[in-house]
């Protein structure tokens, strides 16, 4: 079911990464401040977007799942979190090595864009732990769905509120106030591209394999449950076997008798 269409997504994505790459390394000019350090650039802010994109869509999925109490719909919200949580991660890497090269720091905590991404990637950390607390499968699933709305709110509000905040180090990239020159935004524009086709195939791959994994395990159990009742009715076929050997010995003894 979800490994539909997963080639020709694959093959765009590698295709749309190698380009990014190409324009990134051979067509995007060096920044006149910080040189080829910049060029992180491309990878940390698609990351940050596509991660942030990420966790509002697995809200939508967990909505989906709440209304429709459909577990697939809970297991798609749940992909879509835990994918965005990788690249929430890769955004922090990029974003340390970015700051230690620019600023002379692993981290500013004085920066609202910073500390405000580290909120939102400390609050979905506790999203696993939450879900896997639970034995039951529908409450898990029911109480995932919950804290996966709630965050999900909080991610563009807490947007909102870094946006209407004057300190700024970090530099904004959307917006009228980003001023990149037409081959540094082209190229922004393919790595962007390239990190949500990224974000849809890995994201597919692991639904994929989650339910390749459930059919093996209902296949498993549905064998292993044949299994077990097959001496059951063979048993039980010998019963009659049994019982008319049994009448026919006691015919021959009662003859013998006689």
């Amino acid at each position: 079911m979800y490994g539909k269409g997963l080639r020709p997504l694959s093959i765009a994505t590698v295709a749309a990464l190698a380009l990014a790459l190409a324009l990134v390394f051979f067509y995007a000019p060096l920044d006149a401040e910080q040189g080829f350090l910049q060029k992180i650039f491309y990878v940390h802010v698609p990351l940050a977007i596509v991660a942030l994109c990420g966790f509002v869509i697995g809200a939508l999925l967990a909505i989906a799942h709440l209304r429709t109490r459909d577990p697939r719909w809970d297991m798609r919200s749940y992909v879509a979190i835990h994918m965005s949580l990788i690249f929430a991660l890769g955004a922090l890497i990029t974003g340390s090595i970015w700051a230690k090269g620019s600023w002379g720091h692993w981290w500013v905590w004085n920066e609202p864009t910073l500390v405000s991404f580290l909120i939102v990637f400390l609050l979905y950390a506790t999203y696993q732990p939450l879900r896997f607390s639970i034995e039951d499968p529908e409450r898990q699933a029911r109480y995932a769905s919950v804290f996966a709305v709630t965050a999900g709110a909080f991610v563009p509000m807490n947007f909102i509120a870094v946006r209407l905040a004057t300190a700024y180090v970090h530099p904004r990239v959307l917006g009228s106030t980003s001023n990149l020159p037409a081959k540094m935004s082209v190229t922004f524009v393919v790595s962007l591209v390239a990190m949500g086709l990224l974000y849809a195939t890995l994201c597919k791959y692991e639904l994929t394999a989650k339910h390749t994994r459930a059919q093996l395990r209902a296949l498993r159990r549905r064998v292993l449950g044949d299994a077990a009742g097959a001496p059951g009715r063979r048993s039980r076929s010998a019963a009659p076997t049994v019982q008319a050997g049994a009448k026919v010995g006691a015919h021959a003894a009662s003859r013998t008798a006689l």
